[in-house]
Protein backbone atom coordinates (compact mmCIF):
# COMPACT_ATOMS: atom_id res chain seq x y z
CA UNK A 1 0.00 0.00 0.00
CA UNK A 2 2.92 2.49 0.65
CA UNK A 3 4.28 1.69 -2.81
CA UNK A 4 1.11 2.50 -4.33
CA UNK A 5 1.05 5.62 -2.80
CA UNK A 6 4.45 6.80 -3.55
CA UNK A 7 3.81 6.25 -7.33
CA UNK A 8 0.48 7.72 -7.32
CA UNK A 9 0.58 11.18 -5.51
CA UNK A 10 3.53 12.35 -7.66
CA UNK A 11 1.21 11.37 -10.70
CA UNK A 12 -1.39 13.08 -8.94
CA UNK A 13 0.81 16.28 -8.97
CA UNK A 14 1.85 16.40 -12.45
CA UNK A 15 -1.62 16.49 -14.01
CA UNK A 16 -2.57 18.82 -11.39
CA UNK A 17 0.38 21.16 -12.79
CA UNK A 18 -0.93 20.43 -16.32
CA UNK A 19 -4.35 21.14 -15.78
CA UNK A 20 -3.40 24.90 -13.87
CA UNK A 21 -0.55 25.56 -16.42
CA UNK A 22 -3.54 25.39 -19.35
CA UNK A 23 -5.98 27.67 -17.04
CA UNK A 24 -5.79 31.66 -16.89
CA UNK A 25 -7.38 34.04 -14.14
CA UNK A 26 -9.77 35.92 -16.25
CA UNK A 27 -9.78 39.16 -15.00
CA UNK A 28 -12.91 41.05 -13.91
CA UNK A 29 -15.05 43.75 -16.55
CA UNK A 30 -16.38 47.03 -15.00
CA UNK A 31 -19.72 47.79 -16.86
CA UNK A 32 -21.62 50.84 -16.53
CA UNK A 33 -25.51 49.86 -17.47
CA UNK A 34 -27.40 53.20 -18.43
CA UNK A 35 -31.11 52.63 -18.46
CA UNK A 36 -32.62 55.11 -20.48
CA UNK A 37 -36.21 56.34 -21.63
CA UNK A 38 -35.54 54.53 -25.03
CA UNK A 39 -33.95 51.07 -23.93
CA UNK A 40 -30.59 50.02 -22.08
CA UNK A 41 -26.90 50.85 -23.27
CA UNK A 42 -23.79 48.60 -21.35
CA UNK A 43 -20.80 50.44 -21.71
CA UNK A 44 -17.51 48.66 -20.82
CA UNK A 45 -15.46 50.99 -19.09
CA UNK A 46 -11.62 51.03 -19.22
CA UNK A 47 -10.29 51.50 -15.61
CA UNK A 48 -7.04 50.52 -17.27
CA UNK A 49 -6.96 52.80 -20.00
CA UNK A 50 -8.19 56.10 -17.91
CA UNK A 51 -8.54 55.08 -13.72
CA UNK A 52 -9.04 58.53 -12.84
CA UNK A 53 -11.88 59.47 -15.55
CA UNK A 54 -13.25 55.88 -14.36
CA UNK A 55 -13.18 56.72 -10.99
CA UNK A 56 -14.63 59.89 -11.18
CA UNK A 57 -17.67 58.15 -13.00
CA UNK A 58 -18.26 55.57 -11.45
CA UNK A 59 -18.27 57.09 -8.01
CA UNK A 60 -20.70 59.95 -9.36
CA UNK A 61 -22.58 57.06 -10.49
CA UNK A 62 -23.08 55.38 -7.54
CA UNK A 63 -23.26 58.59 -5.20
CA UNK A 64 -20.00 57.54 -3.53
CA UNK A 65 -18.22 60.48 -4.67
CA UNK A 66 -19.31 64.28 -2.96
CA UNK A 67 -19.91 66.70 -5.51
CA UNK A 68 -21.64 70.22 -5.69
CA UNK A 69 -24.53 71.80 -6.51
CA UNK A 70 -24.52 75.31 -8.52
CA UNK A 71 -25.54 76.80 -4.98
CA UNK A 72 -22.51 75.01 -3.29
CA UNK A 73 -24.65 72.87 -1.38
CA UNK A 74 -22.40 68.66 -1.11
CA UNK A 75 -24.40 65.90 -2.46
CA UNK A 76 -23.08 62.19 -1.78
CA UNK A 77 -25.81 60.97 -3.78
CA UNK A 78 -26.23 59.18 -7.33
CA UNK A 79 -25.53 62.30 -9.89
CA UNK A 80 -26.95 60.77 -13.12
CA UNK A 81 -29.81 59.61 -11.78
CA UNK A 82 -32.90 61.52 -13.82
CA UNK A 83 -30.71 64.00 -15.95
CA UNK A 84 -31.24 64.26 -19.57
CA UNK A 85 -29.51 63.56 -23.08
CA UNK A 86 -29.30 67.58 -22.90
CA UNK A 87 -27.54 67.68 -26.86
CA UNK A 88 -27.61 64.98 -29.74
CA UNK A 89 -26.36 65.47 -32.97
CA UNK A 90 -27.76 62.72 -35.79
CA UNK A 91 -24.43 61.03 -36.97
CA UNK A 92 -22.05 62.13 -34.44
CA UNK A 93 -22.84 61.60 -30.52
CA UNK A 94 -25.42 61.86 -27.77
CA UNK A 95 -24.59 64.03 -24.73
CA UNK A 96 -25.57 64.02 -21.36
CA UNK A 97 -24.52 64.39 -17.79
CA UNK A 98 -25.53 68.04 -17.00
CA UNK A 99 -27.29 69.16 -13.96
CA UNK A 100 -28.80 71.64 -15.42
CA UNK A 101 -30.15 70.15 -18.69
CA UNK A 102 -28.13 73.06 -20.87
CA UNK A 103 -24.21 71.29 -21.01
CA UNK A 104 -22.96 74.47 -18.50
CA UNK A 105 -23.66 72.46 -15.78
CA UNK A 106 -21.07 69.72 -13.90
CA UNK A 107 -20.30 68.20 -10.04
CA UNK A 108 -18.32 71.47 -8.92
CA UNK A 109 -14.97 70.66 -9.57
CA UNK A 110 -12.71 69.86 -12.52
CA UNK A 111 -9.89 67.00 -13.32
CA UNK A 112 -7.20 66.66 -15.98
CA UNK A 113 -7.64 64.68 -19.37
CA UNK A 114 -5.92 60.75 -20.09
CA UNK A 115 -5.09 61.09 -23.55
CA UNK A 116 -1.90 60.26 -23.60
CA UNK A 117 0.61 57.84 -22.02
CA UNK A 118 3.64 59.77 -19.36
CA UNK A 119 6.20 61.00 -21.72
CA UNK A 120 9.40 62.18 -20.97
CA UNK A 121 9.62 64.46 -17.54
CA UNK A 122 10.14 68.30 -18.33
CA UNK A 123 12.95 70.20 -17.21
CA UNK A 124 14.99 73.38 -18.02
CA UNK A 125 13.98 76.03 -21.14
CA UNK A 126 10.77 75.78 -23.07
CA UNK A 127 12.38 75.97 -26.93
CA UNK A 128 9.62 74.91 -29.21
CA UNK A 129 5.90 75.57 -29.27
CA UNK A 130 4.70 71.98 -28.66
CA UNK A 131 5.93 72.40 -25.06
CA UNK A 132 4.75 75.74 -24.96
CA UNK A 133 1.15 74.41 -25.29
CA UNK A 134 1.64 71.71 -22.80
CA UNK A 135 2.91 73.89 -19.97
CA UNK A 136 0.47 76.60 -20.69
CA UNK A 137 -2.64 73.76 -20.86
CA UNK A 138 -1.24 71.75 -17.97
CA UNK A 139 0.54 74.34 -15.53
CA UNK A 140 -0.81 77.97 -16.04
CA UNK A 141 -4.77 77.15 -16.85
CA UNK A 142 -5.01 74.52 -14.03
CA UNK A 143 -3.57 77.54 -11.39
CA UNK A 144 -5.05 80.22 -13.28
CA UNK A 145 -8.77 78.80 -13.18
CA UNK A 146 -7.98 78.34 -8.84
CA UNK A 147 -7.11 81.97 -8.79
CA UNK A 148 -10.09 83.24 -10.56
CA UNK A 149 -12.70 80.80 -7.99
CA UNK A 150 -10.88 81.80 -4.83
CA UNK A 151 -9.99 85.58 -6.19
CA UNK A 152 -6.70 85.23 -4.99
CA UNK A 153 -4.12 87.02 -7.03
CA UNK A 154 -0.71 86.16 -9.12
CA UNK A 155 1.31 89.09 -11.02
CA UNK A 156 3.40 86.63 -12.51
CA UNK A 157 0.93 84.57 -14.05
CA UNK A 158 -1.84 87.02 -14.77
CA UNK A 159 0.73 89.33 -16.48
CA UNK A 160 2.03 86.26 -19.02
CA UNK A 161 -1.73 84.96 -19.72
CA UNK A 162 -2.71 88.58 -20.62
CA UNK A 163 0.53 89.01 -22.94
CA UNK A 164 0.13 85.45 -24.73
CA UNK A 165 -3.88 86.62 -25.31
CA UNK A 166 -2.74 90.20 -26.74
CA UNK A 167 -1.14 87.96 -29.50
CA UNK A 168 -3.21 84.45 -29.18
CA UNK A 169 0.56 82.53 -28.76
CA UNK A 170 1.71 80.61 -26.59
CA UNK A 171 5.78 82.02 -27.89
CA UNK A 172 5.73 84.19 -24.75
CA UNK A 173 6.56 81.01 -22.80
CA UNK A 174 9.39 79.56 -24.94
CA UNK A 175 12.97 80.93 -23.07
CA UNK A 176 11.71 80.56 -19.91
CA UNK A 177 12.35 77.53 -17.62
CA UNK A 178 9.41 74.69 -16.97
CA UNK A 179 10.97 75.02 -13.24
CA UNK A 180 9.86 78.95 -13.63
CA UNK A 181 6.46 78.71 -14.78
CA UNK A 182 5.63 75.60 -12.47
CA UNK A 183 7.14 77.75 -9.20
CA UNK A 184 4.72 80.60 -10.14
CA UNK A 185 2.06 78.16 -10.81
CA UNK A 186 2.31 76.39 -7.02
CA UNK A 187 2.70 73.45 -8.55
CA UNK A 188 5.06 71.05 -7.09
CA UNK A 189 4.61 67.58 -9.17
CA UNK A 190 7.04 66.77 -12.27
CA UNK A 191 6.10 67.65 -15.51
CA UNK A 192 5.92 65.23 -18.15
CA UNK A 193 5.20 65.60 -22.22
CA UNK A 194 3.00 63.90 -24.04
CA UNK A 195 3.51 59.91 -24.77
CA UNK A 196 1.63 58.15 -27.40
CA UNK A 197 -2.00 58.38 -27.71
CA UNK A 198 -4.39 56.20 -25.08
CA UNK A 199 -7.37 55.36 -27.47
CA UNK A 200 -8.88 57.12 -30.75
CA UNK A 201 -12.52 58.17 -30.15
CA UNK A 202 -14.26 55.53 -32.44
CA UNK A 203 -17.98 54.47 -33.00
CA UNK A 204 -19.69 53.44 -29.62
CA UNK A 205 -16.98 54.72 -27.30
CA UNK A 206 -17.79 56.68 -24.15
CA UNK A 207 -15.83 59.89 -24.00
CA UNK A 208 -15.61 63.35 -21.65
CA UNK A 209 -17.05 65.89 -23.19
CA UNK A 210 -15.44 69.07 -21.87
CA UNK A 211 -14.70 72.56 -22.85
CA UNK A 212 -11.26 72.89 -23.26
CA UNK A 213 -7.82 70.94 -22.07
CA UNK A 214 -8.49 69.54 -18.38
CA UNK A 215 -11.47 70.75 -17.79
CA UNK A 216 -13.16 67.52 -17.48
CA UNK A 217 -16.04 67.15 -14.50
CA UNK A 218 -19.75 65.00 -15.25
CA UNK A 219 -20.81 65.38 -19.11
CA UNK A 220 -19.86 62.74 -21.42
CA UNK A 221 -20.95 61.61 -25.08
CA UNK A 222 -21.17 58.31 -27.43
CA UNK A 223 -19.91 58.52 -30.43
CA UNK A 224 -22.75 57.36 -33.21
CA UNK A 225 -20.64 57.99 -36.04
CA UNK A 226 -20.15 54.38 -37.95
CA UNK A 227 -16.51 56.27 -39.08
CA UNK A 228 -15.76 57.78 -35.22
CA UNK A 229 -14.50 61.31 -34.93
CA UNK A 230 -11.06 60.99 -35.31
CA UNK A 231 -10.35 64.58 -35.44
CA UNK A 232 -11.08 64.53 -31.87
CA UNK A 233 -8.17 62.25 -30.70
CA UNK A 234 -6.17 63.76 -27.85
CA UNK A 235 -9.07 66.64 -26.95
CA UNK A 236 -11.44 63.92 -25.37
CA UNK A 237 -10.83 61.06 -22.58
CA UNK A 238 -12.29 57.98 -24.04
CA UNK A 239 -13.16 55.75 -21.12
CA UNK A 240 -14.99 52.55 -22.43
CA UNK A 241 -17.07 51.93 -25.39
CA UNK A 242 -20.49 50.19 -25.93
CA UNK A 243 -21.15 46.21 -25.63
CA UNK A 244 -24.86 46.08 -25.76
CA UNK A 245 -27.65 48.38 -27.22
CA UNK A 246 -25.39 50.33 -29.51
CA UNK A 247 -29.18 50.63 -31.27
CA UNK A 248 -30.45 52.11 -28.45
CA UNK A 249 -28.29 55.40 -28.69
CA UNK A 250 -28.57 55.25 -32.59
CA UNK A 251 -32.22 55.51 -31.66
CA UNK A 252 -31.35 58.70 -29.64
CA UNK A 253 -29.09 59.79 -32.06
CA UNK A 254 -32.39 60.29 -34.89
CA UNK A 255 -34.77 62.10 -32.12
CA UNK A 256 -36.36 65.71 -33.32
CA UNK A 257 -34.37 68.30 -31.91
CA UNK A 258 -34.67 71.96 -31.15
CA UNK A 259 -32.18 74.89 -29.76
CA UNK A 260 -28.53 73.61 -29.04
CA UNK A 261 -29.47 70.38 -30.58
CA UNK A 262 -31.52 69.71 -27.31
CA UNK A 263 -34.28 67.18 -27.86
CA UNK A 264 -37.70 68.26 -28.28
CA UNK A 265 -38.96 65.77 -26.04
CA UNK A 266 -36.52 64.54 -23.10
CA UNK A 267 -34.47 61.65 -23.36
CA UNK A 268 -34.14 60.35 -19.90
CA UNK A 269 -31.21 58.72 -17.84
CA UNK A 270 -33.35 57.01 -15.46
CA UNK A 271 -30.05 55.48 -13.87
CA UNK A 272 -26.73 54.31 -14.48
CA UNK A 273 -25.97 51.10 -12.31
CA UNK A 274 -22.28 49.68 -11.78
CA UNK A 275 -21.50 45.89 -12.18
CA UNK A 276 -17.84 44.13 -11.72
CA UNK A 277 -18.33 41.19 -14.10
CA UNK A 278 -16.46 38.05 -14.49
CA UNK A 279 -12.63 37.57 -12.43
CA UNK A 280 -13.34 33.64 -12.12
CA UNK A 281 -10.84 31.02 -13.43
CA UNK A 282 -11.46 29.50 -16.88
Amino acid sequence: MKQLLRFTLPVLAISTGVFFSGCAKKESELQAHFQTSKGLIVVKLFADKAPKTVENFVGLATGEKTWKTREGEEKNEPFYDGLIFHRVINDFMIQGGCPEGTGTGGPGYMFEDETYAQGELLTGEIVDEQTASLIFETVMIPALRELQASGGENETLTNLYQEMAQIQSVTPLIGKTVEEIATAAGRVEPIYGRGELIDSVRVGTLCMANSGPNTNGSQFFIVTKAGGAPWLDGKHTVFGEVIEGIEVADAIQEVETGDQDKPVEDVVIESISIKKIGGSWF
